[in-house]
């Protein structure tokens, strides 16, 4: 099954450049080194599916040129992976009542954090309706399509990863428990959380993550959730190894 993804943004909850930083990555000239909060794109079988829809969700979705999708599967709550929720209105006026996967936590959170899209009572037209769809641990069908969701740990809350064919999107990663690493195997290619060289709390540093990389070894990985402080894109990427690559804001990938 040919899976096309698209990295629809790269960068932590503040982005690259961060507001009002003078460090040598946030002034760079590169485009490599502008990062969008994390989200990605997977096509297959003519399906469109959104992996987060966080705060740059709508200029990732005008970049795209993008006038519909079909699901979007959500990774966990937090702000930088959901902000941009009520940029699905223009999908919604279009589409009528939008495909949404999350897990029963993640609702909730939502339900709280918008009240005014999820209320029944006096709800205002102008919002979208979403029909949410809870995931448990469990393989689950999108039009007829297989999605294997990938229990991983955040440091103190769960988060999911998502397996599609050989392709697999995992963010916001501090552990895998070894059961879970099972549904990583024999990928294509692997789209993994590297924040930066040095250890943080609750996300994978680049020795972690390489580490992870040498005992799944997909025959492609990239890196996505970079940090300023990881360095200039083109730099990093000479220093690692063969197969294993930064990821930036719209690149383009083909799993088989």
């Amino acid at each position: 099954m040919e899976v096309k993804i698209t990295v629809l943004g790269t960068g932590t909850s503040q982005g690259i450049p961060v507001i009002g930083s003078s460090h040598p990555v946030c002034l760079s000239k590169d485009s490599k080194d502008k990062r969008l909060r994390v989200s990605a794109m997977v096509e297959v079988n003519d399906k469109r599916f959104i992996i987060d829809c966080g705060p740059d969700f709508r200029q990732q979705m005008l970049t795209q040129g993008i006038s519909s999708i079909d699901a979007l599967l959500f990774t966990h709550e937090h702000a930088d992976h959901t902000a941009g929720l009520d940029d699905l209105r223009p999908f919604y006026f279009r589409q009528g009542n939008l495909q949404c996967h999350m897990t029963a936590r993640v609702h909730k959170a939502l339900q709280e954090r918008f009240s005014y899209i999820f209320t029944t009572v006096n709800k205002y037209p102008g919002v979208a309706t979403l029909d949410v769809h809870e995931f448990e641990n469990e393989p689950f069908l999108i039009d007829g399509i297989q999605v294997t969701p990938v229990l991983a740990d955040h440091g103190y809350i769960p988060v999911h990863g998502f397996r599609i064919g050989n392709f697999a999107y995992m963010t916001d990663v501090k552990t895998i428990a070894q059961g879970e690493k099972e549904k990583l195997k024999n990928l294509d290619v692997l789209i993994l959380n590297m924040l930066r060289e040095e250890e943080h709390a609750t996300h994978l540093n680049l020795e972690e993550a390489l580490e992870l990389v040498r005992e799944l070894q997909p025959k492609r990985t990239y890196f996505t959730h970079i940090s300023h402080h990881l360095g200039f894109h083109e730099e990093v990427e000479k220093t690692l190894p063969e197969n294993v690559f930064l990821a930036y804001d719209n690149l383009q990938i083909i799993s088989h």
